[in-house]
């Protein structure tokens, strides 16, 4: 394939290899719309820059015609993909090309808040009153009166409600910079319908925001009528329904501004301590993972960030990644944490060296996952119904107990933090385990030295009963 220099592929291979023929019908005003596009690309220069976003339709085969990024969407859902792509590479020309079945019925909402939201794209909308691709069906723009497959007698607001004017309902929004109206029905206006092609692209090339421009189409097909009376009737009954014109142009107005947002590292998110150390290989540690499992709401998640913060201040490679139930509270969470002497390849772990169970749903779920000599240890309270993997070891420690003896009954996750420092669970110093447990404390300082107390009890419970 030998690339043109121009916004077309220098052939089409939709159809013959090596030809110039595209796959629309004849008479169809695609191929006129898809010649002005890639005009405007190839004199702006933006062909290097631009993103193609086609969805389900006539023109879902933009990605054989266009010589630029082009991004395949499901149906209805281009000005969503667009959408994410403009944010993602926001020095991207991003296109969203849709029909009128397409954008009006099943993606309407899509591309309605995303022109409410003022997305940085151009929108592309063909307007040729039927869903024509699946054969001539009523669209939300079918004409009152005129007849299609699914309305033989012609189109019955009364049962079928009045076209949607698409540009008019966009124009009621705040963000859009520009709405037009064109046609591709003759020479005249597809002069007029290339003038707003460009001005679309104008506005993404200086990143000002939503543009979007509504053709009237003709499709000779699906209308049953030849070239010349398709024209005919876009031009005599379709923009009697829909006018011509420009609806709105702010584009000499220089972009809004978003609002700016304050950054925020993870430490200043997770309270951590901010002594980390810079993560250095160390081939000679064993990798180790961790499943922390319970209730949400009893600390299960905090009592892993706490291991993770401890590891990232001794120097290990460490990564945390929690695991929400559908509830806030009360329903199953879990986090697994892996520290490493090199970098981390993946957070998830499925088979952990050390599980920690609060609840019994947590340990009948995870247990069977345990690898063969791994550690389990679990909420004594918990009765252990199961058969247990071989070779895991198994603890059996009070944390609740011990919690609530020592003042502080809902720190049954710092009892556990104890207990896994006392029986060498982590291999972490003790020092960063403690810095870590009182960063985790930093919004409410009261509860440090509580905590302190928890952890120390829990630490003589587990050498004198489970070491």
């Amino acid at each position: 394939m030998i690339k043109s220099a121009q916004g077309f592929y220098e052939t089409f291979e939709r159809r013959e290899p090596g030809t110039k023929a595209t796959h629309f019908c004849p008479g169809c005003g695609h191929g006129i719309i898809h010649k002005l596009i890639a005009e405007a690309i190839a004199d702006l220069g933006l062909q290097d820059r631009a993103v193609f976003v086609s969805p389900v339709g006539c023109a879902a085969f933009c990605y054989y015609y266009f010589d630029t990024g082009n991004v395949a969407g499901p149906h209805g859902r281009a000005s969503a993909v667009a959408t994410g792509i403009s944010r993602a590479l926001p020095d991207k020309v991003v296109i969203a090309y849709q029909g009128d079945g397409d954008l009006g019925a099943i993606g309407f909402n899509n591309a309605f808040q995303a022109a409410n939201r003022g997305e940085k794209f151009a929108c592309f909308f063909v307007n040729n009153s039927i869903f024509a691709m699946t054969g001539g069906q009523m669209a939300p723009t079918t004409l009152p009166g005129q007849k299609t497959t699914t309305t033989p007698f012609g189109r019955d607001v009364v049962k079928a409600g009045y076209p949607l004017k698409i540009s008019e309902v966009f124009n009621q929004l705040e963000a859009p910079v520009y709405i037009e109206r064109v046609s591709v029905a003759d020479t005249k206006r597809i002069m007029q319908a290339k003038k707003a092609v460009r001005k679309a692209l104008e506005i993404q090339r200086d990143g000002k925001g939503y543009a979007f421009v509504e053709f009237l189409s003709q499709c000779p097909t699906n209308w049953r009528m030849d070239a010349l009376q398709a024209a005919d009737f876009v031009t005599n009954e379709m923009e009697k329904v829909f006018p011509l014109g420009c609806l709105r142009d702010r584009s000499d107005m220089p972009a809004p501004a978003p609002k700016p947002i304050p950054q925020k590292t993870l430490g200043d998110l997770f309270h951590s301590s901010g002594n980390g150390k810079e993560a250095k290989l160390d081939e000679s540690f064993r990798e180790k993972k961790f499943k922390f499992s319970g209730f949400g709401g009893q600390g299960i998640l905090s009592l892993g960030l706490v291991i993770a913060e401890a590891a990232g201040s001794a120097g290990r490679f460490v990564s945390w990644f929690p695991s929400y139930g559908p509830e806030q509270r009360g329903g199953s969470a879990s986090c697994s944490v892996v520290i490493s002497g090199r970098e981390v390849g993946s957070p998830t772990v499925d088979n952990p060296d050390v599980l920690v169970a609060m609840n019994q749903p947590s340990l009948e779920k995870f247990l069977p996952t345990v690898r063969p000599g791994g550690t389990l240890v679990y909420e004594a309270s918990i009765p252990l119904t199961m058969p247990v993997p071989s070779g895991v070891k198994v603890y059996a420690f009070p944390a609740m107990k011990v919690a609530a003896e020592n003042g502080v009954p809902k720190a049954a996750n710092t009892a556990l933090l104890g207990a896994l420092t006392a029986l060498g669970l982590h291999g972490l110093p003790e020092p960063e385990i403690l810095a870590a447990l009182d960063a985790s404390f930093a919004a409410k300082p009261a509860l440090v030295e509580k905590n302190r107390k928890v952890y120390k009890a829990a630490f003589a419970w587990a050498k004198e009963n489970l070491g």
